[in-house]
């Protein structure tokens, strides 16, 4: 066995433990960074404040910003209707997104555009004219004003009224994140510190959070309204609290039936005198014999144990590396390259992903809290959410030397030698 391969099974064993892990205990989507284990990081509440929606964009799909622009994909786009949309030049476009121009796009997922192209204006279906621009501070400041009690003594001019032309979009620009390889939803959301369902929503990346390397991000920005503050109280309101009257108050308290008319005489029966002791059995009977115990037929007999093996074996061949807590955490089986690998028992998968090298790997979830994991895979024939019947085809062995299944059995968090659940 090489060092290769070696070192690729202690990288199959620590991602399958780290899905396996954030398997037993998740409805999310699978998080393969492990956020949130054991005390760590989470991205859970790290926007302390509200966070803004996307702006909504224009017929054309455009969002404008001072320093760029993105378009908004329809539902069945594809890069080209994008393209044409806008007014730029397919190719170029896909260039720099780095993506098929034929690729179909998930709806609302943003495309970043390397030029400006028309900004959005009532003649477009947008509510304002320009991009969006930063806060107006005097505007927040004159709504602070006209929100603000009025003081005694002060008086006020009321302003013209402003003109009735449309005004700019407010707003912050967000930043906007290229994606790199081996980044994923979790590890931009954790270095942005804001939650990764907000990023998915601003990025319509869809209930997988997908992404791809050279996609473009937009990083969600704090709400610019403030939470509304509790109403204050009114003085018809305090007047009436005050008025309240407290429960008892106002009111005689009527006398109990018991001062005006007496209870009736209570009737007391008289105790009854206790009876003597009754004589011991011993006495007047003779004791009775205990009924003789029968002898239990297989006392003393050695019981078979039960076979524990209840799964069927993935894959026919030789293992080339057992199973060793903390170093392998499962065994390595050899066989023919593209050898069909079979579900070890019935189950849902409940994961597919791939290793950092690309290769991927699938967890079927059985009961009893039993999990499979099947690493070192290719052409898979199932999706994840499938419910799998025992030894059923899921994915053929890779090519060359690298034609091993790394497999495990889990139950929960913890790793365990499937030598004895194999048939």
């Amino acid at each position: 066995m090489t060092v290769q391969t070696t070192r690729a099974s202690m990288r199959l064993s620590l991602l399958a433990g780290a899905a396996c892990m954030t398997l037993a205990g998740c409805q999310q989507p699978l998080d393969f960074d492990l956020r949130g284990l054991g005390g760590g990081f989470t991205t859970a509440n790290a926007a302390q404040a509200p966070l803004a929606t996307r702006p909504i964009p224009d017929d054309f799909g455009v969002i404008s910003y001072p320093n760029y622009q993105v378009a908004v994909a329809r539902r069945g786009d594809t890069l080209a209707d994008v393209a044409a949309r806008v007014g730029l030049d397919t190719a170029t476009l896909a260039k720099y997104n780095g993506i098929d121009p034929k690729v179909s796009l998930r709806k609302d997922e943003i495309i970043a555009l390397p030029s400006r192209v028309a900004e959005p204006s009532p003649a477009t279906g947008s509510l304002t004219t320009g991009p969006i621009k930063p806060v107006d501070i005097s505007t927040v400041a004159g709504g602070a004003i006209n929100r603000a009690p009025a003081t005694p003594g002060v008086q006020t001019t009321a302003l013209a009224p402003a003109a009735t032309a449309p005004q700019a979009q407010t707003g912050k620009e967000p930043i906007r994140h290229k994606v790199e390889r081996g980044e994923t939803a979790f590890t931009v959301a954790r270095l942005y510190n804001v939650p990764a369902k907000d990023l998915a929503e601003w990025n319509g990346l869809g209930a997988d959070f997908a992404i791809r390397a050279g996609q473009f991000l937009l990083i969600p920005v704090p709400s610019q309204n403030p939470p509304k503050a509790a109403p204050a109280q009114t003085a018809t309101a305090t007047a009436n609290a005050t008025a309240t009257t407290m429960p008892g108050a106002g009111s005689a308290t009527p006398t109990p039936p018991s001062a005006t008319k007496p209870l009736p005489a209570e009737k007391v029966a008289p105790a009854v005198a206790p009876t003597a002791p009754a004589a011991p059995a011993a006495a007047t009977t003779a004791a009775v014999a205990p009924k003789p115990v029968k002898p239990v037929a297989d006392v003393g007999k050695v019981t078979q144990p039960a076979p524990t093996g209840k799964l069927v074996r993935p894959v026919n061949g030789t293992i080339i590396r057992e199973y060793a807590k903390g170093k392998n955490e499962g065994i390595n089986i050899k066989a023919a390259p593209g050898t069909a690998v079979k579900a070890a028992d019935a189950g849902t998968v409940a994961g597919i992903s791939k290793s950092p090298d690309g290769v991927p790997f699938v967890l079927i979830r059985h009961a009893d809290n039993l999990i499979t994991v099947y690493a070192n895979v290719t052409d898979l024939a199932v999706k994840q959410g499938d419910t799998i019947s025992r030894g059923q085809n899921i994915a053929k062995l890779r090519d060359g030397d690298n034609a091993f299944l790394h497999f495990e059995v889990r139950k929960g968090f913890d790793s365990v030698d499937p030598n004895p659940f194999l048939n």
